[in-house]
């Protein structure tokens, strides 16, 4: 019986280390330069870019409302509801801000962030910024993290199986050597957990190798810019406190 919890952590550890591999590379291919991506690189970032490549989806949504606000078209109060005072969007992004808020004029800006996330003028922007190789596809954004987690998952499986087949061992079964067995995969298992987070917590979330110079050298030309200061570094850059409560208070 005891064999069978062996069996189960090698087969566990073998799997998870492997997909870590694959996933790891699938990443890194991402993050190489895409053939004729130069021809469709914009010379410099829009507002909207840079908040993707910074932040996603999220951070596109807290600059459109921000904005929004600041032109006096939405009311951002500091229990984290958004009101509409003027209906109509001046771009894409605002015209889909106001289609998550609703008819009824007043929203959650939790629930405007995860909305806007999934609309079509997003995705436009993010398949764009991707063919151009500034941004890194969803599935090498995602696919490392799932992969790490899962690994994760083996590392804490491993005792649990060594301590049931001690448990289910014959009588006369040396322990020494069964722990010895199960070590082996303990040690894969947490080597390749520690190596990967190391080399995947420096790459960004959103921008490729490209799209981060880029961002860069936007940060250095606007860094004085307030939209551009929240695009690049997030809501902490707010130095209006109703704003920042609104924001805050949203549940982000």
């Amino acid at each position: 019986m005891w064999l069978l919890f062996l069996a189960v952590a090698w087969v566990a550890a073998g799997l998870s280390c492997a997909r870590v591999c694959r996933t790891a590379l699938a990443a890194a291919r991402a993050t190489l330069p895409v053939p004729g991506s130069d021809e469709r690189r914009p010379p410099e970032l829009t507002l909207y870019e840079t908040a993707y490549l910074a932040g996603g989806p999220h951070r596109v949504a807290d600059v459109a409302l921000v904005s929004m606000a600041g032109k006096h078209r939405l009311l951002l109060a500091h229990t984290g509801w958004a009101s509409v005072i003027d209906p109509v969007g001046r771009d894409g992004v605002e015209r889909a801000v106001l289609a998550a808020i609703g008819p009824e004029g007043q929203c959650r800006i939790q629930a405007i962030r995860g909305a806007l996330a999934t609309t079509a003028v997003v995705r436009a922007l993010s398949d764009r910024l991707v063919a151009a190789g500034l941004a890194l596809p969803a599935q090498a954004r995602t696919g490392v993290a799932t992969a790490i987690r899962r690994l994760k998952g083996t590392v804490l499986l491993v005792p649990p199986a060594a301590g049931a087949a001690l448990w289910t061992a014959p009588a006369g079964t040396g322990s020494g050597l069964l722990l010895a067995w199960f070590a082996l995969p303990l040690v894969l298992t947490t080597g390749t957990w520690a190596i990967a987070r190391m080399e995947v917590h420096p790459y960004p979330n959103w921008a490729t190798p490209a799209g981060e110079r880029l961002l860069r050298q936007h940060r250095q030309a606007d860094a004085r810019a307030a939209l551009t200061a929240l695009a690049v570094h997030g809501r902490s850059t707010l130095t209006d406190p109703a704003l920042r409560a609104a924001l805050h208070s949203s549940g982000a």
